[in-house]
């Protein structure tokens, strides 16, 4: 028996169809429940992640405040026992800290003063000390009003608080230096904190313990704030099973957490209970429990913190119940497209489309890619797919040389990451590169139309260093060139490969780069800083540029600016310096207040990259250093000369022997500060 073409072929088709439809619905369900899966996992992630930076802030402010104060009393600013500019201290650490609940100071003879807040709208300030012969406690309270503070109550009264009876306070006295503890009492409840204490000593004596402290309901609050899911929780547990924080958006140091009224307590208790029984030790657990016939997705993730965990509890139906649904209606929608294909496959069979369509898709595919060089001339005895084919090779030949103006790999990485094209950007660290040539301006002038090679040349090389190391270009001005690292694609290594980059290009246009109308290589200078940017499309609906923006760029800026100042060819700040460790060999050059801002930065020279010898003369170069920040010129300037000695010539060297014979001349006052105010961009 024979069969037309088109009958067999639609037969053909609707096998294939129907056993397609039967794939993609196990696929579909499969796949489904590893979605599902993996949307659970990946929101654990997030919630514990917020969770672990929340807490980490939170003692990064308490460790923070406690230094400011530490560093007050060690210098002697102001005595222990002075009590206005004691009050007034812990006042404004309290107020500029807005996660600390405590700060607090205890004397052997326990006296004890803290200032300590009330919620959001009242702070108190608290001493308590021996009267007459009987123990009082002294409150000032306060009133928070916008940009101050307001006095409107003092009470006297007894107390049986006596701060040296306390474990903490008996092993932070002990201490050499400050430790997380956790505590319960407090002078006026019991309530859990975690208190960052340590001894403060002066002049050799020991003074007594200063603590900044976190009451434990303020992290209920932030628990409270967060959207797990629709009715999913996040809790902080002990690694020995105990609920220490639980949401509760309305908890702080006056109203206590309601922990017990929250639906999924039981839950969060029963995972305690795993935990104390030894369940998890230093990583991370995934267990299902069911309650009441309802099941939930539960994880609990070392927060490396007082042995804290994060527990995340989601139902699971609030992600599976959706999924049986959605797959119902797939199963019905593709019994019907199975019925409908027998009709629609006899018109499909009348023309042999899928050799034509998949050249089609594999050139819009490169399109879509920027991989033009792929595109070919696909001839084809169907006039449409042969017009189509010769219209794409067209495209391509335009978009070749559109894409001269564009930087074809962060296009590629943008669309490759699903990157809409519209206005938007979020926070990341990145290390931020400018760079520009020495003398361009004059060069340019006296070269005319003839500078465009030596341009061009230049360009290329420093192109070819920042893309060799993964950076991101972010635009040409001119000579100049801004480039970073971090963005579009994460990377923790950001500061060390924008630190080869740049040694890439100073040294290639040393030896391999184009010459100026001298014949002298080009000097080129480099600013490098990190920090947190906003990156991401910045411009106008019709006009975009990925690029980064934020007082790190502007640093990185003035940076490269600075070279004028000090002779040199990379100049790097002191986060950058920090973020590239010892991956890099560098000397501190001095301390600089940039263009625009108040406050000093450390900057470094970049000298090469850690494996290769470090050049004996940074040693006394960076002496000299710590001689004129001491104010010791005359010790600084024979070090400084003695770095000139070494180098043959080194122009940070001349510059600060300068600086120091200035300094001899003028005798400062004792108010003055070893930073170098920049005074212009």
């Amino acid at each position: 028996m024979r069969v037309r073409v088109s009958v067999a072929i639609s037969v053909f088709l609707l096998c294939c169809i129907a056993v397609s439809a039967i794939a993609v619905d196990a696929l579909w369900r499969r796949t489904a429940d590893s979605n599902s899966r993996l949307l659970v996992a990946t929101l654990d992630h997030q919630i514990t992640e917020t969770v672990r930076n929340e807490v980490a802030g939170r003692i990064a402010s308490a460790e923070a405040a406690f230094g400011a104060v530490r560093t007050i009393f060690l210098q002697n600013v102001i005595k222990t026992r002075e009590a206005d500019k004691r009050e007034f201290v812990f006042l404004s650490q309290l107020q500029a800290q807005p996660s600390l609940s405590w700060v607090a100071f205890g004397w052997p003879d326990s006296t004890f003063f803290a200032s300590h807040k009330l919620g959001d709208g009242e702070l108190e300030m608290m001493e308590i000390y021996l009267k007459d012969g009987a123990w009082t406690r002294r409150v000032d309270r306060y009133k928070v009003v916008p940009g101050d503070i307001e006095f409107y109550q003092r009470n006297f009264e007894p107390t049986d608080y006596f701060v040296t009876d306390h474990a903490w306070y008996q092993q932070a006295i002990k201490a050499d230096a400050p430790a997380w503890f956790i505590i319960a009492e407090h002078p006026v409840a019991t309530r859990a904190a975690a208190a960052f204490a340590g001894p403060i000593d002066v002049y050799y004596k020991r003074q007594g313990v200063l603590a900044t402290i976190v009451e434990i309901d303020r992290l209920s609050r932030f628990l409270g704030s967060l959207s797990v899911a629709r009715t999913g929780a996040a809790f902080i547990l002990s690694s020995g099973g105990d609920i220490v924080a639980g949401p509760d958006g309305a908890a702080d140091e006056v109203h206590g957490a309601d922990l017990g009224g929250h639906p999924l307590f039981g839950i969060a208790r029963e995972l305690g209970q795993r935990l104390a029984s030894g369940a998890a030790a230093s990583e991370a657990i995934r267990v299902r429990i069911v309650d009441q016939g309802v099941s939930y997705n539960v994880t609990a993730t070392p927060l490396d913190f007082l042995d804290w965990h994060v527990a995340v509890i989601i139902p699971e139906a609030e992600f599976l119940a959706e999924i049986d649904r959605t797959t119902a209606r797939l199963a019905f929608t593709l019994l019907a497209l199975v019925l409908a294909a027998g009709g629609v496959s006899v018109l499909i069979a009348q023309r042999l489309l899928a050799e034509p369509l998949r050249a089609v898709a594999e050139d819009l595919r490169a399109v879509e890619n920027f991989q033009l060089d792929q595109i070919s001339r696909r001839r084809s005895w169907l006039v449409e797919f042969d017009k189509l084919s010769t219209a794409l090779v067209h495209m391509a030949t335009g978009l070749s040389a559109f894409a001269k103006y564009i930087p074809t790999d962060l296009v590629r990485t943008l669309v490759t990451e699903g990157m809409e094209a519209r206005p938007g950007g979020e926070m990341r660290p990145l290390t931020i590169l400018f760079a520009d040539v020495a003398g361009f301006t004059g060069m340019s002038e006296r070269l005319g139309k003839d500078i465009v090679p030596v341009i061009s040349g230049y360009l290329d090389l420093a192109s070819q260093a920042i893309e060799a190391e993964a950076g991101t270009i972010d635009k040409f001005i001119g000579d100049a060139v801004m480039a970073f690292w971090g963005a579009p694609r994460r990377r923790n290594d950001h500061a060390t490969a924008a630190c080869r980059a740049a040694l890439r290009i100073s040294r290639a246009l040393r030896d391999t780069g184009p010459r100026d109308d001298a014949g002298n290589a080009l000097t080129v200078r480099i600013g490098l800083n990190s920090g947190v940017a906003l990156v991401g499309n910045i411009g106008s609906a019709t006009r975009l540029n990925y690029t980064a923006v934020g007082d790190a760029v502007n640093v990185a800026s003035r940076l490269e600016t600075a070279n004028k100042l000090y002779g040199t060819s990379i100049i790097m700040g002191e986060e950058a310096r920090k973020a590239a460790g010892a991956d890099i060999i560098v000397r501190e050059l001095d301390r600089i207040a940039v263009y625009g801002r108040e406050g000093g930065i450390a900057i470094f020279e970049l000298i090469a990259m850690a494996g290769e010898e470090r050049p004996s003369w940074i040693g006394s170069y960076e002496s000299g250093l710590h001689f004129y920040r001491t104010r010791r010129w005359r010790d600084a300037e024979s070090k400084f000369e003695e770095t000139v000695a070494a180098r043959g010539d080194d122009p940070p060297s001349r510059w600060m022997i300068a600086r120091c014979r200035l300094l001899q001349r003028q005798d400062p006052d004792d108010d003055w500060q070893p930073i170098t105010v920049m005074e212009s961009k």
